[in-house]
């Protein structure tokens, strides 16, 4: 994982160390934009935020587009089970229900797909 941290961020560290040996997160850094104190802290969580949604969001477009190796039973169960579309993560129990099929054959198929799914990805 990657941290960015803006310049200006990184010159006052600088000048901060220039006077002391220990940098607190919770030191002033300056100012937002309606006039409040922010603090390293504040700007670290902050990008640390945004970094994880931006990765999360490109995981899960790759495995969106590897998902052509899929039959259309096994791409149904790894959409229901991880809520890839809807955002709604089903129990294997549910999604058995709704396909007419036993909790243990969604399992294996979800197996099956995860395995084919490794092997798309690893390319």
């Amino acid at each position: 994982m990657y941290i960015v941290i803006d310049i200006e961020v990184l010159m006052h560290l600088r000048n901060l160390k220039k006077t002391r040996a220990e940098v607190s997160l919770y030191d002033p850094i300056g100012f937002d934009k309606e006039g409040n104190e922010i603090s390293l802290l504040d700007v670290l969580f902050a990008d640390n935020d945004i970094l994880e949604t931006v990765d999360a969001k490109m995981q899960e477009e790759k495995i969106v587009q590897k998902m052509g190796a899929l039959s259309r039973r096994e791409r149904q169960v790894i959409e229901m089970r991880y809520g890839l579309f809807t955002g709604i993560k089903e129990t294997q129990r549910d999604i058995a229900k709704k396909l007419g099929i036993s909790r243990s054959y969604v399992s294996r198929i979800e197996k099956k797909a995860i395995s084919k799914l490794i092997k798309e990805l690893s390319f």
